[in-house]
């Protein structure tokens, strides 16, 4: 095995990165199929091969190693996205599936004008007039809420139930929910 010293390893990266980089940042980005992210991946694997630069050995190709690293980059994003995805689909969804609007307050909905029900919700505490407000009528989801409000999605998740609680004892929901 041919060792290469240190200073020499650092110019021929350079080098390399000057010729080469932009036909690998181009494969990345073919790889995920969106520029931002095959930047932030671009640097990510300039970081990871820069810092094992020491590990690469002299008889292989340069070439092949900065495109491994470049395809392990894509897989780990890949792997990610699975995960999230498989998140979203199990947790979220259920929740959301659960906590669909009961019969009555579709009645609600129907047979009272928005105005109304928006006179009705105002009565409600701030922190839990808002929630429901951005949920049922902007049509925000709870991450948007989570996000915009600056709360974890499991206090949006409360509050919103909470809410619906408190408008099931107000006099105008509750006629409907008795009936």
């Amino acid at each position: 095995m041919k060792i290469i010293p240190e200073k020499n390893k650092r110019f021929e990266f350079e080098d390399w990165i000057r010729e080469n980089g932009s036909s690998l940042s181009l494969y990345i980005y073919k790889q995920v199929g969106n520029k931002e992210l095959a930047e932030d991946l671009y640097q990510e694997v300039l970081i990871a091969a820069y810092l094992k630069l020491e590990q690469f050995e002299a008889r292989a190709n340069f070439k092949s190693w900065m495109y491994k690293i470049a395809i392990n980059k894509c897989r780990d994003f890949w792997r990610k996205q699975k995960t999230l995805q498989k998140f979203w689909e199990e947790k979220v969804y259920h929740y959301v599936m659960e906590c669909s609007i009961p019969e009555p307050e579709d009645y609600v909905l129907t047979k009272y004008s928005t105005e109304e029900m928006i006179d009705t919700i105002n009565e409600l505490p701030t922190i839990y007039r808002e929630p429901i407000l951005l949920y049922y009528f902007k049509d925000k989801s709870l991450l948007e809420i989570s996000t915009a409000k600056q709360l974890p999605l499991s206090t949006v998740k409360t509050r919103i139930r909470r809410a619906r609680n408190q408008l099931k004892e107000m006099p105008l929901l509750a006629e409907i929910v008795a009936n």
